[in-house]
């Protein structure tokens, strides 16, 4: 999932590993504390496999302005020794490929990797690069998913040998499938006028 999300936040532009750690929490939401433990290797891995490439930044280091005081210098100084993405490590970014463009699609549209809600989350988060029609795949595969576990919720909460409070979990947890449900079917319904209206345009 983690490959999904650097190749997603590539789609848009260039980023080093502290730009995608931050977008990874402030942009997509799925990670508050991942770690350039997980980011790094997983760069190296998805440039092995050609998908991303490391190159230079045009410019790396902007320089200070001249404030015309020496107290103006050392704050312009200190600003961008503050500044992330600024030193040396900072010349080092990433580029999504050719290559890297179609896997990414290839993941997001993947219906076979689509196993909880967080994942689900991620990939609605990116679904503007899918077209119509993997939007509503997506959504459809969800929607199934989630009908099957409201069924399965359902038939705990009217297990007889649970007490009231265990009983009043079950129910709760099937009014959270229930909204979940409501919102996957709201999508679906935006989505297929999409999806004919691309095809009129198609034609």
């Amino acid at each position: 999932m983690l490959d999904i999300a650097i190749l997603g936040l590539l789609m848009d532009r260039d980023h080093h590993g502290y730009e995608i750690r931050t977008q990874l929490r402030d942009r997509l939401g799925v990670w508050a504390n991942v770690s350039f433990g997980s980011i790094y290797p997983a760069l190296a891995r998805l440039e092995r496999f050609g998908c991303v490439e490391a190159v230079v930044a045009e410019s790396s280091r902007v320089s200070p302005l001249s404030t015309g005081s020496l107290s103006g210098e050392r704050a312009s100084l200190r600003s961008l020794r503050a500044t992330p993405g600024l030193g040396r490590r900072g010349r080092k970014v990433y580029r999504i490929t050719e290559k890297g463009r179609e896997e990414f699609v290839t993941l997001l549209s993947d219906p076979a990797t689509l196993d909880d809600s967080k994942n689900f989350s991620l990939r609605m988060a990116l679904a503007k690069y899918l077209t119509p029609s993997l939007r509503v795949g997506l959504l459809e595969r969800r929607r199934a998913d989630l009908v099957a576990r409201l069924a399965e919720v359902r038939a705990g909460a009217h297990n007889e040998q649970l007490d009231s409070y265990a009983r009043s979990v079950m129910e709760h947890a099937a009014k959270g499938v229930e909204l979940d449900l409501a919102w996957i079917d709201n999508l679906l319904s935006t989505e297929r006028s999409n999806q004919q209206t691309f095809a009129r345009e198609a034609k």
